[in-house]
């Protein structure tokens, strides 16, 4: 072992600093234990998601429509655990199907298209969009301004629309409509296609954090520092270690993710400080405030995070947390959520609000059925329950006179 002293390097004493807290890390271990009410939150969605990715899948057939036997062998990469009939007679405000053929001279077969009403909800949809372009065209730049060198894969900013709420078109339709911010290189979809920041917006780029420090400095007349929100739930409870590293941690100063970190040796405090920030950042972005760990790590070259990033969310759990909710890990942003409800809403979350409409006014629709049908059964058994009771009375006059 080596000593250091005043005198020595300042090149050596910084590295010295950063093999300390990779090896503080490494020697600190965070017991996930599992939050039920976030875990929860997670359940409660599970619904209308699986509603909507059967929605997603007749939507992207050509002309929007598919024959019912073709959806029905699509039902293991759904993950769909009921017959397409049942889903169909469960959800009967979305689709409806009718007899068409899939070769000219072949026999009819049942297709299966959006109904009216999930017709009416995309152009809501639609113009839900458009009244909130300004977010989203923030929400893009947000995303670049983040990323190494300002730019980021195109296929990959489309596999992750429906975290953000971007729309199907943002490639196609939005991002030229804003030259000034966008330039798009190459084809999306042939795998070497890139979305570059035109031009910088300070008004973009303030984090969460920032602005909410900005807020509370007014409301208080003092300043006040930008830091996170560090919070466990009850019953939680961390290690005196930890709880030491945390509080130091915490006193480092923040880093925005739209600083320039190119000078930042990786293992540095001061780059955790950062990643955590980035990580804060994009989950305060998104729809839910949470995104599957997955898609976080498509965004590793660009955000610099390292291989083993996810361990962020377990070694920070005051501030995130990481659900294994049906197989999948995800990543949380604790302060968005009171218990299992989400409290910082997203204006683009009405379309959320709105598909869940349209599936209860198909169930409220389903169970009137259900209810009128159970009256109809009941009137017919009454009508012949006096049909025999008339009848029998006949039957046992009959039976005296004869006598």
């Amino acid at each position: 072992m080596f000593s250091l002293s005043r005198n020595s390097n300042p090149k050596t004493l910084i590295l010295w600093s950063s093999l300390q807290f990779t090896f503080s890390i490494s020697s600190l271990k965070v017991v996930w234990r599992k939050d039920q009410s976030l875990d929860q939150a997670i359940q409660n969605d599970k619904q209308w998601r699986l509603c909507a990715r059967v929605v997603r899948e007749v939507l992207n057939e050509p002309g929007q429509v598919i024959p019912l036997r073709y959806l029905e062998k699509r039902r293991e990469r759904l993950r769909l655990p009921i017959k397409i009939q049942t889903f169909l007679a469960r959800n009967p405000g979305l689709f409806e199907t009718y007899m068409d053929r899939i070769k000219p001279k072949s026999d009819p077969v049942r297709f299966v298209r959006a109904s009216d009403r999930l017709n009416q909800f995309l152009e809501e949809e639609k113009k839900i969009y458009s009244e909130n372009e300004p977010l989203i065209v923030s929400k893009l730049c947000k995303l670049l301004m983040m990323a190494k060198d300002r730019v980021v894969s195109a296929d990959k900013l489309v596999d992750v629309k429906r975290e953000f709420g971007f729309p199907n078109d943002l490639l196609v339709n939005l991002v030229p409509k804003y030259p000034e911010y966008f330039r798009l290189y190459g084809t999306p979809g042939e795998g070497k296609s890139y979305l570059e920041l035109v031009s910088w917006n300070d008004n973009f780029g303030k984090s969460v954090i920032e602005k909410r420090a900005e807020e509370e400095s007014r409301l208080m007349g003092i300043r006040v520092r930008p830091a996170f929100n560090w919070k466990l739930p009850p019953g939680f409870y961390i290690k005196k270690e930890m709880r030491e590293w945390i509080r130091d941690w915490m006193e480092l100063p923040y880093i925005s993710p739209y600083d320039d970190v190119s000078h930042l040796d990786q293992a540095s405090p001061e780059m955790e400080k950062r990643t955590v920030g980035v990580f804060h950042e994009l989950l305060s972005l998104s729809i839910f405030k949470r995104i599957p760990v997955p898609v976080l790590g498509k965004f590793c070259e660009e955000h610099r995070f390292s291989n083993a990033f996810s361990s962020v969310f377990t070694r920070h759990s005051g501030i995130f947390y990481m659900s294994l909710k049906g197989g999948i890990r995800t990543a949380m942003l604790r302060e968005a959520y009171k218990g299992e409800e989400l409290v910082d809403i997203d204006p683009l979350l009405v379309i959320k609000d709105k598909f869940v409409e349209l599936l209860d006014e198909g169930i409220r629709q389903r169970v009137e059925k259900i209810r009128v049908k159970q009256e109809m059964l009941k009137e017919d058994m009454e009508f012949m329950a006096a049909r025999n009771k008339e009848y029998n009375f006949h039957e046992q006059n009959a039976e005296l006179r004869n006598e």
